[in-house]
């Protein structure tokens, strides 16, 4: 029995997220057919996270174990001519026995977009939040920089998906802008159902002068998920960059 790690890239709007499910059609759905058809066994990939509906991973992995002997370089040729032009597999590598796309990830990094013109822009229709009013990129960057460290991220996740504890740890939340297009990146040790999505709304409030950049801690510390922003559009949301300990996953 083999154990592959595939990366992959996919755009997340015709998909009601990665998990499966019984009424929706959804990418890890897609991507066990297309992968079945090429293995010629029933295949279930596991992947590295759970994106919401609507969401996009310009970076992902997925692990599964398969009998077929096709050869890794092949694979990613052979899957993309049975998935959808929305999911693409860029690369496939045998790993170790104990290794698990979800389980041997160490931290994800998260990229929210909003475009922010008085102007809509139809390339970035499901692709960036269209926020005409200008936003302050320095008050949007002093928000965001709050969010960084270890803590009880209870005030900004929405209630989903039973986990033992809210604490995370966040490497690095900022906020860029380029001309535009505003970028807010997050790094963390793992992400809460729909956190992303609530520390852009917690960050769009404060540029909007509803709260404060240095109430943050105390909202955070209250853990009341109704002091802290709305949950932003998943359209804007993307996957960028993961971390394993095998480098040749990363990126």
């Amino acid at each position: 029995m083999r154990n592959i790690a595939l990366k992959l890239m996919y755009n997340g709007s015709a998909y009601h997220g990665w998990q499966v499910q019984k009424t929706e059609i959804t990418v890890c759905e897609t991507l066990e057919k297309g992968l079945s058809a090429v293995c010629g066994e029933r295949i279930h990939p596991v992947g590295c996270g759970r994106t919401d509906a609507g969401v996009h991973a310009e970076r992902y992995v997925a692990s599964f174990r398969t009998e077929s002997r096709i050869p890794v370089d092949r694979l990613p040729f052979a899957v993309n001519t049975h998935t959808p032009e929305d999911i693409v597999v860029t690369a496939a590598y045998e790993v170790g026995e104990d290794f698990n796309a979800i389980g041997s990830c160490l931290k994800k990094e998260y990229t929210y977009r909003i475009f922010n013109s008085r102007i809509k822009n139809p390339f970035y229709v499901n692709r960036a939040y269209f926020y005409p009013k200008h936003l302050d990129e320095d008050v949007m960057n002093r928000a965001a920089r709050m969010f960084e460290g270890t803590h009880d991220f209870a005030a900004v996740r929405s209630v989903g998906t039973d986990v033992k504890s809210t604490v995370r740890t966040i490497y690095y939340c900022y906020v860029t802008r380029s001309g535009d297009l505003l970028e807010l990146k997050v790094c963390a040790n793992g992400f809460l159902y729909n956190m992303v999505r609530a520390i852009t709304g917690t960050v769009l409030y404060a540029a909007e002068g509803k709260l404060r950049p240095e109430e943050i801690p105390a909202i955070l510390e209250a853990g009341n998920r109704t002091l802290a922003g709305p949950t932003a559009p998943p359209g804007g949301l993307y996957l960028t960059k993961l971390w394993y300990e095998d480098e040749r996953l990363n990126g």
